[in-house]
């Protein structure tokens, strides 16, 4: 099938510093017992792909944002091709649940490479169509309930390929002692470099919060705006406001909102950390 495709966007473009936190934050190391450190790597522990397996593509994407941090890019959806499409598939979970369309992984697998040139073709030339999530109510330990927001199989793979794609222009950018959702840290991660911390220097705090309802409460344009500080590429852009946008659907009834970022799906930790890097680090919210 053909499409009435987009034209390309130029390359990347240098702009003026949105901010002068660039010069100010130095990427800190994770700090990890040593112990803790040799297991992980021996036990094959991480559950996320390792910068290895990303194509040289993304490897120059990532250099180039670690070296000019005030740089916005412009032209980055051309790195979700048929090949990191067909890689997001299978990083997906193969027996999650399946959203409204029903379509489950294995089902999505039966002429995958046809329906993954499809789908190429359809994100860059703008006919892909994002759908709501399925909401799911999960109940949480204290009697109160988590939604999450199940997508559709399509939506999951262009997600998380676009997900590699970002990660590679933000992981520079994010502090060294932010762990959550992040790729190649958790929360064991997280553990260590607080054992660290308490161990080697003289603490006499620490300080467990929680924010209410953050996901939900995501205010979609101050989202954008924040986004846009670092990507210059419209199709991109297009491409998160129709996943903010599509909502959720309930018995049947699809609701859209403003606000919030559906819990569950593929790209919402990304963009729950680019909401509270850009709000909290630079006191935007």
């Amino acid at each position: 099938m053909k499409y009435d495709c987009e034209k390309s966007d130029s390359v990347t473009v240098a702009t003026k510093p949105a901010n002068n936190i660039a010069e100010t934050v130095i990427a800190e190391v994770v700090e990890r017992r040593t112990e803790i450190e040799g297991k992980m790597i021996e036990d094959g522990m991480r559950r996320t792909p390792s910068r290895e397996s990303m194509s040289h593509g993304l490897d120059r994407l990532r250099q180039r944002a670690r070296e000019h941090r005030n740089e916005k890019f412009t032209a980055l959806l051309h790195h979700i091709d048929v090949e990191l499409l067909s890689k997001a598939y299978h990083m997906l979970k193969r027996d999650a649940a399946a959203g409204v369309d029903g379509v489950t992984w294995r089902a999505y697998g039966v002429d995958l490479q046809e329906k993954l040139v499809d789908l190429h073709g359809r994100v860059h030339c703008g006919a892909y169509r994002a759908q709501p999530s399925r909401r799911r109510i999960i109940p949480k330990p204290d009697g109160r309930e988590r939604p999450l927001g199940i997508a559709t199989l399509e939506d999951k793979i262009v997600q998380r390929a676009l997900v590699e794609v970002l990660n590679a222009l933000y992981e520079p950018e994010f502090l060294g002692f932010s762990y959550g959702f992040r790729p190649g840290r958790s929360q064991h991660d997280a553990l260590d470099a607080l054992w660290v911390g308490i161990s080697t220097k003289n603490v006499n705090w620490i300080l467990d919060a929680d924010l209410r309802s953050y996901f939900d409460t995501i205010d979609h344009e101050l989202l954008i705006g924040f986004i846009e500080k670092r990507i210059g590429d419209r199709r991109v852009i297009r491409l998160i406001r129709k996943w903010l946008k599509a909502g959720v659907m309930e018995d049947g009834v699809a609701t859209r909102s403003d606000m919030g970022s559906p819990q569950g799906s593929v790209i919402s930790p990304l963009l729950s950390n680019i909401y509270l890097h850009y709000g909290v680090s630079r006191r935007e919210l």
